[in-house]
């Protein structure tokens, strides 16, 4: 991991292209009501990095996705909140698919609970073991914060906590750099970013793209269970006409 720190952060001016992103949170069985539209069956998964194979594109992590080992041909796969059921729904998909993700802990939440969504039912989240465990896996992890707060206007003491001490908990968790970070809500101002950036993260995602490329402000796609082929397709398609107005091949 140390010489990918240094892979990862080679080009701190701006990027050549922006990365292909898709954005996951729960792979789950669950029947439970979803008002956020959050949760993709694991045969939905298997069903959406099937039709990534035989494109002949790569899902990898963020991190390998940046530093050029997952190739030209490839996605990044990131995963938000640390839902415990990524160790028991995600990984085996992604291990028979043999593709690698990036998952983004709340690290002040670890063996909790998703409590930020008080009108949704209570998800557990990964505790240290399983950070550990999916570390291990060869999966990536990267902060989604200590508590998933809001960080756009948030006073400078509480960017302290939820992005540099974050970081820190979970550096001690898996023994190894955190690279990337990810902006609960998609929400962010040029303070939360500066924050970001001088906490030493090489990376960090958003949702949205805006008027340009920003290695700390990474615009990715949401993907959810209507997500078939079709939809794929269209964002592909978009993700391409990004790159082409943003002057990036």
């Amino acid at each position: 991991m140390g010489n990918a720190r240094g892979r990862v952060a080679q080009d701190p001016v701006g990027l050549r292209r922006a990365p292909n992103a898709w954005m996951y949170h729960s792979v789950s069985r669950s029947s439970a009501p979803d008002p956020h539209g959050l949760r993709v069956h694991p045969d939905r998964l298997d069903q959406q990095l099937r039709l990534l194979r035989r494109a002949g594109i790569r899902g990898a992590s963020m991190r390998e996705v940046l530093s050029g080992e997952a190739g030209r041909r490839s996605v990044a796969l990131t995963f938000d909140d640390g839902y415990a059921d990524f160790v028991t729904e995600a990984m085996p998909v992604l291990a028979r698919h043999r593709m690698t993700a990036t998952v983004f802990v709340v690290a002040g939440k670890l063996g909790g609970t998703n409590a930020w969504d008080r009108d949704a039912p209570q998800v557990p989240l990964v505790d240290a073991e399983h950070v550990r465990t999916i570390a291990v896996a060869g999966h990536e992890i990267g902060s989604h914060s200590a508590s998933h707060a809001h960080l756009a206007g948030a006073p400078a003491e509480v960017l302290q906590r939820e992005v540099t001490e974050s970081r820190s908990l979970l550096e001690g968790v898996t023994g190894s750099p955190v690279l990337g970070f990810c902006f609960p809500y998609g929400e962010e101002d040029e303070a939360a970013l500066e924050a970001v950036r001088s906490s030493g993260y090489s990376y960090a995602c958003a949702v949205e793209g805006r008027s340009g490329l920003d290695r700390h402000r990474l615009p990715r796609y949401y993907i959810g269970q209507r997500d078939g082929m079709a939809r794929l397709l269209a964002k592909h398609v978009r993700h391409r006409a990004r790159n082409r107005s943003w002057g990036h091949r």
